[in-house]
């Protein structure tokens, strides 16, 4: 194959250094704000967002952006609203559940008084409260280390 032992040039082994793993756990443990969410990656235009989660949130959507909810540790319940009703999704660790744009949500931290931790994979555009802003509403996002 053409350029398989290639050696990286100068530029492109330095491009590299600023790669770095990330550890769920101790990044989760490096805040205590709950429905705040930390930056924790980038990929493209997409942030990678951890949250804390206790209690309830509130409803709200999101008019222009999907997002993925994924469940680290605790348990999730997923409010969901229409016009032809309300229904629940339970989202324990390990499973993962996507919003599409539009869909008025409500997600609650459940399973015995515990904090839920969240991934949560969005577009930067992203307002954690989508068309509602309140006390709640996190303009600002702070990024890990």
């Amino acid at each position: 194959m053409p350029g398989r032992n290639r050696r990286p040039s100068p530029a492109e082994r330095r491009s590299c250094l600023h790669i770095k793993k990330i550890n769920l756990a101790e990044a989760f443990a490096s805040f205590s704000e709950c429905w705040s969410p930390r930056i924790a990656g980038r990929v493209n235009d997409t942030h990678l967002k951890l949250a804390k989660l206790d209690g309830e949130f509130i409803w709200h959507h999101h008019e222009r952006e999907d997002e993925a909810f994924i469940v680290i540790r605790g348990s999730l319940l997923m409010n969901l609203r229409d016009e032809l009703g309300e229904r629940a999704v339970e989202l324990h660790e390990g499973e993962m559940i996507v919003m599409p744009r539009g869909v008025e949500h409500k997600p609650v931290a459940t399973g015995g008084g515990g904090e839920c931790w969240v991934l949560l994979v969005e577009p930067a555009t992203t307002l954690n409260t989508g068309n509602v802003e309140n006390e709640r509403t996190v303009k600002a996002l702070k990024s890990l280390g």
